[in-house]
This record gives structure tokens, sequence and C-alpha cells, in this order.
């Protein structure tokens, strides 16, 4: 069996008497010895929090996969302190038929019982990520019934938030207003994408004018000052941009309130 030994310090851990880098790595040597496996490399993240994913010898580890065949810590909490992270790496784990260990936690996948536990664990991860994103979605429609701030959506083309508020950016409302303009003469999105980016014209996010970016904003209530989410028509005093005559023009099923 061939061994990947990850060790992990961040900043506070530093402080704590045990878990220096050294101190984990001799012990995981030392597993490795009695359980007969070869260390194929080892992966030192000094000073990486456990929360995130983005450390250099961590996904250094994930893409040397082939070359090993179990991780190894001195605990759980060594590799990862997000339970959805770490559910998301026994996952990669199961379908590359690798395993994992955690000498302190005695426990590993390499046996009948330590796959069992991880099961476990996993369906409690995933139910602890469904849980978070039923009370999300009830917070959001709270807000949305209740006509409350910002429900996560980025700024429109057009707007910016002030104070939970959408307010029209002048600038941006005038090119919001030719795309209606065009449209409703004729152009095709890509006639009008051609236009926007040969004028020199930013979107939103800086980059270019894409076909589905001039379809979002045709068809956006916003427009007309007024706002839906997951089907609840908002409250708003968001200032319109366009005339309900122009936007029914374009979109004729849609029901003005």
């Amino acid at each position: 069996m061939r061994a990947a030994l990850y060790v992990r310090v961040s900043t506070e851990d530093q402080a704590i008497d045990g878990f220096s880098l050294e101190a984990q790595m001799r012990k995981l040597e030392a597993y490795c010895a009695a359980e007969n496996y070869d260390i194929a490399d080892r992966y030192i993240d000094d000073g990486y929090s456990g929360t995130k994913t983005a450390r250099p010898e961590y996904q250094r580890m994930l893409k040397d996969i082939d070359k090993w065949d179990v991780i190894v810590v001195l605990k759980m909490d060594r590799i990862h302190r997000n339970s959805v992270n770490f559910t998301q790496m026994m996952d990669l784990l199961r379908k590359r038929n690798k395993n994992f260990a955690s000498v302190y936690d005695q426990f590993d996948t390499v046996s009948a019982m330590g796959r069992f536990v991880m099961d476990i664990m996993q369906r409690i991860a995933q139910l602890e990520s469904e849980q978070i994103g039923e009370r999300v979605k009830l917070a959001m429609k709270y807000k949305a019934e209740n006509g409350s701030g910002n429900l996560g959506s980025a700024h429109p083309y057009g707007y910016e938030y002030k104070d939970g508020n959408l307010v029209v950016i002048d600038d941006e409302a005038h090119i919001v207003r030719a795309i209606f303009n065009m449209y409703t003469r004729g152009s095709t999105l890509q006639d009008i994408c051609d236009y926007l980016n040969s004028a020199g014209i930013e979107s939103k996010k800086g980059v270019g004018w894409s076909r589905q970016t001039i379809s979002n904003i045709l068809h956006n209530p916003i427009y007309i000052g007024q706002r839906e989410w997951d089907g609840i028509r908002l409250s708003t005093k968001t200032e319109a941009i366009v005339s309900v005559e122009k936007f029914k023009a374009i979109n004729p099923e849609y029901s003005v309130s």
C-alpha cells in the first residue's frame, strides 16, 4: 500500500504543543512502518487553515492521486475542518478506489468497519448540508414576502445596490434602453452583441457581451421596476428604466402587476 502522508498546521495551531509539522510527520512515518505501508510522498501545508481547500500541498496531493493508495493523517481535522469538503474528498477517493486513514482517530477505510463509519459520517454531512440549504431558502422566502433587502442576486446591468435598494446608474440605463430599442426594431441578439462590443462598451462583469446576457436583460422585469423570486412577486420601489409597453412588446406573456 502506497501512502501519501499529509500534515498541516495553521497559524493558531503552531502555538499548540503536539501539532508541529515535525511531530505529525514522525507519527505518520511510525504508523506506516507498523502497517507496512510504503511512503509515496510527504505533503506539508504550513500556515494554512483546514476550513479551505485552496492549500498548495493538499492540491498537489490530489493531483498525484495515481501515485498513492491511501492518505494518512494524524487527525481528521488536519486535512479538513469542514464536513462538506471532507465528504467531497471522500467521494473522490471512493471513485478512484483510494483509502483514508487517521492515526489518532483510529479510523481507516481499508477495513469494513471503517467504511461503515465513513458512510454514516457522509450521511450526517449530507443532512447538515441539506438543512443549511433549507434554512437559507426559508430566510430568502421570508425576505421576499416582506420585501426586505437584497436576495443575494448580483447587481443587474443598469443598477447598483445602495442601502439594500436598487438605484439606477444613468450611463448603464442608457445602454439598456438602446438594447430594448434595437431589439424591437428588428436587430438580433447577435447584432446587439456585435454593436456593443465594437463600440467598446463593457458588460457588468467588464467583459464582452454575449447573446445570453442580452437575452437576460430583455426578459428581466426589473427594468420596469418589478422583481420576482421563486414565483413570488416582490413589492419594490425600484425605478423603471424602460416603459411597460416596450417590455410587453418583447414579453407579451408577462403579467404586469
